[in-house]
């Protein structure tokens, strides 16, 4: 499973949201393009199925990290 590292930066408070999710990195910034040129929500999955749900005006920041196959096992 490929997942994707978001940190969401919330204006006017001191924390972040910070999750992983398996939507595709261009399909999270096409979302968060739209919530912040039309005012609406974003809204995005994590990987275990809870949804973040951000008005697009309290937007301060949003970091889209790279895609990156699961790590599975251990390193040596």
């Amino acid at each position: 499973m490929t997942l994707v590292d978001i940190r969401i930066g919330i204006l006017n408070s001191p924390r972040e949201l910070s999750f992983e999710t398996a939507q595709a990195a261009a399909d999270i910034e096409k979302a968060v393009a739209a919530a912040l040129t039309d005012g609406t929500v974003l809204s995005l999955t994590d990987d275990k199925g809870r949804s973040y749900i951000v008005p697009g005006s309290a937007i301060g920041y949003v970091e889209i990290g790279t895609e990156a196959a699961r790590r599975v096992g251990f390193v040596g």
